[in-house]
């Protein structure tokens, strides 16, 4: 089952139902980390009144813990529904504490607990048994002598037979967990005395043309710092640094928002997402750290009117990283710490108007000291340390983490709590299963991440919860369910890098799905058709196969084809044959046929956060007219229009048009030759008074004689215009050479 799709609800339904069918009422839960541990009692006890209410009766549960014998006892006597949950270390680890399991002692009657727990013949199960496969462990499971035991994982290492599958795509496709958006980070480290740039976005609004949010260097008396500016085309950033040198040449061109690409009059382009120049580590980490925050704020001012708390979790190597203690022991920012206060109060002030709206009054009311916190593992004095991972195990030592984590899991949920950003290690795997993730960014010294992704994102995969505890699903929000519910993840690498490593381990661990479809995939498969199971016939498999070829539903290679994919997703797919009572099923037919995994299986799975976001097109009156409802209704279903630009046609009409009519007057002097006239005045002097005209001459500039200043001629015109370098070159290498010829006397 998925991260996030209710593992533990599910096992726990499930000793449910075997003990209202069979009787059987001892279950042991064993899991790999005291956190796990901890979260399942937690899950066992906000459930309680669900379950007694579907089951009449609630099931008793205990932690084990060899200093608490008595617990053991009570498990074994109980006729009732009775689980114990105990970790690994406890019977597989070394120490006094996990060897009195196995030792007679005297306060328990000089009896072995192990032997009274296996007397039980208990139902085991593994949560997250990829974690216990070693040989040792594996061994101390059977002295528990269960009667069988069940496994239940996202990722499981072996596979044992099959009871149920809900993978990655499917808990994606059900609506299950949040849609996933990533944000990654293309660096291009240029000359050193190159200027520093990072386009962090491309700005649409109905009010404007396309700006792009750009980071970029500025000189001050004292300092040069780099700012955030929204700037459009024209935009000189030679001017705006206030004469940086590095600058010279970056003269805004084009702001391309489809692309995401700005280009400069110089020839230089940048992507959304991109960082040029001399970048360093330290570059990358703040622009992670901003980028982090921006999309919690995009996120908040929505989710806050719907009553759902936005929570960010960030995940860090050292905790020295984010926080330090000075002399006297008390705690202060280091450098993480230091660069999110900067970059939130930076980005507050843009979410701050005159309107004082409940939003805006509930950001006020937050002091940027108390809007992020660290969960780490804490010493002995109360001092944050670092997390660390067993040798030879995926299991991090973090139980002092777990526990503030978990103790306050559910405050953080309410907006009361002024921690909106977490602070954690980036060894805490399990356990920081907060459903209100909705941003997580990895920050890494080193850039090099071992940090499995999957495990990373699983954090927040999670559905989220309002104020009132309600899940926010697709039975309460419908289709936007994924709209409202979407986990963006802010990269330390390129977007296509993570995207691509992301989504091999997903595939990775896709349990056995098929790749074709071919007449043995349809037939004698078992589907559940209203409450009963079916078995899909022969003669109904060779209905189904013809129905795919004839609507170009799959290929000659037994693919799934675009065809079909583009239908599913405008629901527009043709039915299915009556014959042997196939439409009746096509529900359970359509779902086999998206159970078939190709290339294009994950294509929607994972999105470009950088992707320029459209906002809401406010509809004006003319939408209620009679006249363009009239066409909508023929419209709106069928077709899609879209307004081409045509831009041969352009430059044939700018050259048709230059041609004709365009006339360059060449750069002329005239020379005027006079003398002095034989009556002087010298009181009545005016400009040339006195003097008589004998001869006057005009000259035309030849070559030689013009300016020898380099001259951006194709920057020129393409500020001037707004249009690309590329097309003004086209035009200027089309005109006839005789006018292009007088450019030369005449560049301006």
């Amino acid at each position: 089952m998925e991260t996030g799709t209710g593992k533990t609800y599910v096992y726990i339904k499930t000793m449910f139902e075997l003990n209202k069918r069979y009787g059987w009422n001892k279950f042991i839960v064993v899991v790999p980390s005291i956190a796990v541990r901890e979260g399942v009692q937690k899950s066992f006890q906000m459930m309680e009144d669900h379950f007694k209410e579907k089951y009449e009766k609630k099931a008793h549960t205990c932690i084990y813990n060899s200093k608490n014998l008595t617990e053991i006892d009570d498990f074994s006597s109980r006729a009732d529904l009775s689980v114990m949950i105990i970790n690994v270390q406890a019977f597989n680890a070394r120490g006094k504490d996990a060897r009195r399991i196995r030792m007679e002692l005297d306060e328990f009657a000089s009896r072995r607990p192990i032997d009274v727990i296996k007397a039980n013949r208990p139902i085991v199960i593994l949560d997250e048994p990829q974690k216990m496969g070693g040989k040792k462990t594996q061994e101390s499971l059977k002295e528990f002598n269960p009667l069988f035991t069940l496994n239940y994982s996202a990722t499981h290492k072996e596979h044992h037979d099959l009871v149920y599958v809900l993978d990655a795509l499917d808990a994606y496709k059900k609506k299950l967990v949040k849609k996933i958006e990533v944000k990654g980070f293309d660096i291009k480290n240029l000359r050193g005395t190159d200027g520093y740039l990072y386009l962090e976005n491309i700005v649409i609004s109905p009010n404007h043309p396309p700006r792009a949010r750009l980071e970029f260097e500025i000189k001050y008396n004292k300092s040069i710092n780099r700012e955030v500016r929204i700037l459009g085309v024209d935009d000189d950033l030679y001017a705006l640094s206030k004469g940086l040198e590095q600058y010279q040449g970056y003269h805004i061109n084009d702001i391309d928002p489809i692309n995401g690409l700005v280009t400069f009059t110089n020839g230089v382009e940048i992507h959304t997402g991109e960082v040029q120049g001399d970048v360093s580590e330290k570059d990358i980490r703040r622009v992670q750290i901003r980028e982090t925050i921006r999309s919690h704020f995009e996120k908040e001012k929505d989710l806050y009117n719907r009553g759902i708390k936005t929570l960010s979790l960030f995940f860090i190597d050292k905790v020295e990283h984010y926080r330090k203690y000075d002399e006297e022991g008390n705690e202060v920012n280091s450098e993480y710490g230091q660069m999110f206060e900067e970059e939130y109060n930076s980005i507050l002030n843009e979410y701050l108007t005159l309107f004082d709206t409940p939003y805006e009054k509930y950001l006020k009311s937050i002091d940027v000291k108390k809007t992020h916190a660290g969960y780490f593992s804490i010493d002995k004095k109360g001092h944050k340390i670092d997390s660390k991972i067993k040798r030879g195990s995926d299991i991090s030592d973090d139980e002092s983490a777990y526990e503030l984590i978990l103790k306050d899991k559910e405050k953080l949920l309410s907006f009361d709590n002024p921690v909106r950003f977490i602070f954690s290690h980036s060894a805490l795997r399990e356990g920081w299963d907060n459903p209100n993730v909705f941003q997580i960014c990895t920050l890494k010294h080193g850039g090099d991440s071992t940090t499995n992704k999957r495990q990373e994102v699983g954090r927040g995969l999670r559905i989220c919860v309002n104020q009132d505890g309600d899940r926010m699903d697709e039975h309460i929000l419908g289709a936007e369910v994924q709209d409202v519910n979407k986990l963006t993840v802010i990269a330390s690498d390129g977007y296509k890098d993570f995207v691509s490593s992301l989504q091999k381990e997903i595939k990775d661990d896709l349990y056995e799905r098929p790749t074709k479809i071919t007449l043995d995939f349809f037939e004698n498969k078992q589907i559940k058709h209203n409450d009963e199971v079916v078995k899909i016939s022969k003669e109904q498999s060779n209905v189904i196969m013809h129905y795919l070829i004839k609507n170009d539903y799959i290929d000659d290679d037994d693919h799934v084809t675009d065809t079909y994919r583009t239908d599913v997703a405008n629901n527009t797919l043709k039915p299915l044959p009556e014959k042997y009572g196939v439409r009746e099923l096509t529900p359970e037919i359509h779902a086999l046929v998206q159970s078939v995994y190709d290339d294009h299986a994950l294509d929607d799975f994972v999105l470009d956060g950088r992707k320029t976001k459209i906002p809401e097109n406010n509809l004006n009156d003319n939408f209620n007219k009679e006249e363009f409802q009239k066409l909508w209704q023929q419209i709106n279903h069928k077709y899609s229009y879209t307004v081409h630009f045509d831009s041969k046609e352009l430059i044939e009409n700018s050259v048709n048009y230059i041609n004709s009519k365009l006339y360059v007057a060449p750069l002329q002097y005239t020379v005027t030759k006079g003398t002095q006239g034989e009556e002087w005045s010298s009181d009545s002097v005016k400009a040339g008074s006195g003097f008589v005209s004998e001869s006057r001459q005009t000259y035309t500039l030849t070559r030689g004689e013009t300016s020898q200043v380099k001259y951006d001629l194709i920057g020129k015109i393409s500020a001037g215009t707004h249009l690309t370098r590329r097309t003004v070159v086209k035009i200027l290498k089309t005109i006839q050479p005789a006018k292009f010829k007088m450019y030369q006397y005449n560049p301006e």
